[in-house]
Order: C-alpha cells, then structure tokens, then sequence
C-alpha cells in the first residue's frame, strides 16, 4: 500500500492539491493499480502472442502533416511560469 506521502508526491509533480479525503481515496486507487501491475509483472507470458497490436488500431499511425501551430500567447497561457516567451521550469541538477 502507498503511503500518504507517496500519494502527496505524485500530486505535487502533477501540480495537483488534493484534500485529505483526495489523498486518502487516492492511496486506495493507485496502490490497486500499483498491486495489478505487479500480479501482471509476475506472469510468464513468453509463449503468449498478443492478441491484439496497437498499430492495426484505425488512426493509429496518422501520416505527418505541416498546419499551422496555435499562437504562442495560447500556448502559454495555462503554463504556471514564463519568460521571455517560454516555458519556465525548474532546473534539472545532476545528482549523480
């Protein structure tokens, strides 16, 4: 089971504020997930063939195509910092 501040931060890195009840919902939801993912992980799956391709999906791969792009003001308008015109993010530092 994920801690509470497991929970809190996954929220922070997706910029989400959720209330105690959220967190505590959460928790429950994502360690479900979490224990699927491990149940599915320990599975020999080696003599299976998938029974389905995600490229024979209709629109799957769509051809490229030059079109207009929005405008730059739109594109920054929801981003929670900008400078000059960009995108501001928090340095990444190399802790290795």
């Amino acid at each position: 089971m994920l801690t509470i501040e497991e929970v809190t931060h996954v929220a922070e890195l997706a910029r989400l504020k959720l209330s105690a009840r959220e967190t505590e919902q959460f928790r429950g939801q994502l360690s479900a997930v979490l224990e699927y993912v491990e149940r599915i992980s320990s599975l020999d799956l080696t003599d299976v063939s998938p029974t389905h391709s995600v490229l024979s999906l209709p629109g799957a791969l769509r051809a490229d195509e030059v079109r207009e792009s929005l405008p730059r003001e739109e594109l920054l308008r929801n981003a929670p910092e900008t400078e000059a015109g960009c995108f501001r993010v928090p340095a990444i530092l190399d802790e290795g």
